[in-house]
């Protein structure tokens, strides 16, 4: 009896994939056929079916023409609903996968593609990760199915495995077909709430001071030798000598040499999530700066392109 339970499990896999959910994972595009859809009936449905049964035993017995007709075409309408149920599902293709960012310990929201190629498919439905969606998929073009995954940990995530399932058009049937994405979507790691800024090299002695620059700073007496351009003339005429504008810029800021090796005395862990807010802050700034971990190096750059390249690299660290 220990051995029977696994090889049971086997042959249902082999013979009944999609029922048993164990179907393997699959590259996207993922087409429905009729091989991998089954449908059974609902509890409405059967309840209905025992009230067909009883009308069609009432029409025979007391011989009513009216209400063995009424009977035929209830069984033809149930009938006629099991077929479109199976046909909303067949030939549904699931295609491309979208993702946003997100953090450890937030929600990822993940869409996906459904698309028919020829009629419309109603009332389609996809259980992900214990909640129901529905959509309807229009002829010829895709409609987007919007949902969100938990992201526990950082690094690739997986998409769990999906049940796509209709009861459409009168309810008396489920069709339903599970299908396993080999998609998976991206987790960044979460940046500590506060610690130390990063080393900022030695720099010059002028550093951080104002430089000559096209902002306007102050309004100052007028020196011989002063350059025309920056006399404020209109100023002046309500002034009893000539005033020139003194103009500066801001000092550029440093580039962070944002080193894994600088980061001591932490896990692992906390050293992603040094790293990861000294990326954000740098981000937000507009500051420049470089990443180097054990095995990779990321020279000073700046942008998005730069921001993502650095926090994809943290989140897949082993």
């Amino acid at each position: 009896m220990a051995h029977a339970a696994p090889r049971m499990l086997a042959w249902a896999e082999r013979r009944l994939p999609a029922l048993t959910r164990l179907r393997p994972r699959e590259a996207l595009p993922i087409v429905l056929h009729r091989r991998r859809i089954y449908i059974v009936p609902t509890g409405f449905g059967m309840g209905f079916a025992i009230l067909l049964g009883v009308m069609l035993v009432g029409a025979l017995n007391y011989a009513n023409n009216a209400a063995l007709m009424l009977t035929c075409l209830l069984g033809a309408a149930t009938a006629g609903s099991m077929l479109v149920a199976f046909r909303v599902l067949n030939g549904l293709m699931v295609s491309t996968l979208r993702a946003d960012t997100a953090r450890v310990g937030e929600r990822i929201r993940v869409s996906l593609d459904l698309s028919a190629s020829q009629r419309a498919r109603h009332a389609v439905r996809m259980d992900i990760a214990g909640t129901e969606h529905a959509v309807d998929v229009p002829p010829g073009g895709p409609a987007t199915m919007e949902f969100e995954l938990d992201a526990e940990h950082r690094g690739w995530l997986p998409l769990p495995r999906i049940r796509i399932h209709t009861r459409w058009p009168l309810g008396l049937f489920r069709a339903w077909s599970w299908i396993h994405p080999d998609s998976s979507v991206l987790v960044y790691p979460m940046p500590e709430a506060m610690g130390p800024s990063p080393f900022e090299p030695q720099g010059d002695a002028d550093r951080g001071r104002p430089r000559v620059g096209d902002e306007l700073a102050a309004l100052r007496e007028y020196r011989p030798g002063d350059p025309r351009r920056h006399i404020a003339w209109k100023l002046s005429a309500r002034h009893h000598g000539l005033l020139v504008k003194d103009m500066e810029q801001p000092a550029p800021q440093e580039d962070w040499r944002l080193d894994w090796e600088s980061v001591r005395g932490l896990d692992d862990e906390s050293r992603i999530a040094r790293l990861a807010r000294w990326i954000d802050e740098a981000h937000d700034s507009g500051r420049r700066w470089s990443l180097k971990l054990p095995d990779a190096y990321f020279d000073v750059a700046h942008g998005d392109e730069h921001y993502h390249r650095c926090l994809t690299a943290l989140a897949l660290r082993p």
